[in-house]
């Protein structure tokens, strides 16, 4: 069958119109995307000029589809009532996007983290990769790619663990009862002022803790920049082991004692 007798001159006018208004709509849909993501990145932070970036682009692609469908003589008072009715029934069958939804809402303006920060929740942690509308994209430090709802997020404790610029280390120690306190305080602020991924202020802090079995515990806080949490965390244990040894501070550990006794044999009957 011939297509010029099926649809008439002004259908395919129309065919024509609608199929450049979506060629054109998505190219200038990408550039808009392109555009925003240059102005919004010097602007503000990783995590807003991301999602600058995905609506402006949906806008104008959605625009461009009201516009093709226009194009082609559909009545758009018919699509929306039929749109109205579907939202609808879409709301009532997917009841967890739309919580999902709505609470990536919250996300983004309570702003607990952003792309680019370490998170832990759930027992996860990671660097966010994205903050999208159902959930949240993580990347940990193993290299795994970890989903999490956006409802999961805001019903669980999140912690960000690189939202300020130091942190604070804080390591247990356990000195023998013969060793004077005084002492184990003098050693251990002396590692700290020799180590230079230890900040002077906030000055270290040496708390007591308990009497232990075997040991008086103590902790040690010790502050450092950010970057350099895990450098300070790795060396601090070797250099304090290193001095207790140097000035004879012990650092106990239990001791078992196992003893063996030998049953004597049963004597014979009768001797």
């Amino acid at each position: 069958m011939d297509l010029q007798n099926v649809l008439t001159t002004e259908q395919l006018y129309g065919l024509v119109r609608a199929g450049v208004t979506l060629i054109l709509g998505f190219a200038a849909a990408h550039l808009l995307r392109t555009a925003m993501g240059s102005v919004l990145d010097r602007r503000t932070s990783a995590q807003h000029a991301m999602l600058g970036r995905k609506i402006s682009y949906h806008v104008v692609v959605g625009l461009a589809f009201v516009s093709a469908l226009r194009e082609l003589g559909l009545d758009l008072g018919v699509l929306l009532g039929a749109a109205g009715v579907l939202t609808v029934a879409m709301g009532f069958a997917a009841q967890t996007s739309v919580s999902n939804l709505i609470s990536g809402l919250f996300l983004v303006s309570e702003g607990p983290f952003l792309v680019g920060e370490v998170i832990q929740v759930a027992g996860t942690t990671g660097e966010v990769l994205s903050i999208d509308l159902l959930s949240v994209k993580l990347r940990t430090f193993d290299n795994l790619y970890v989903r999490v709802p956006n409802e999961t997020l805001v019903k669980a404790q999140i912690t960000n663990l690189t939202r300020h610029p130091i942190r604070r280390y804080d390591l247990q120690v356990g000195v023998g009862y013969d060793a004077k306190i005084a002492k184990v305080r003098e050693v251990l602020m002396d590692v700290a002022e020799k180590n230079p991924l230890a900040l002077r202020e906030p000055r270290p802090v040496i708390i007591f803790q308990s009497f232990g079995e075997s040991a008086v515990n103590l902790q040690f806080s010790v502050w450092t920049a950010r970057d350099n949490y895990i450098d300070l965390r790795n060396g601090l244990a070797e250099d304090i082991k290193e001095a207790f040894e140097r000035e004879r501070i012990e650092i106990p550990y239990p001791h078992r004692a196992i003893v063996s006794r030998t049953l004597a044999a049963p004597a014979a009957p009768g001797s």
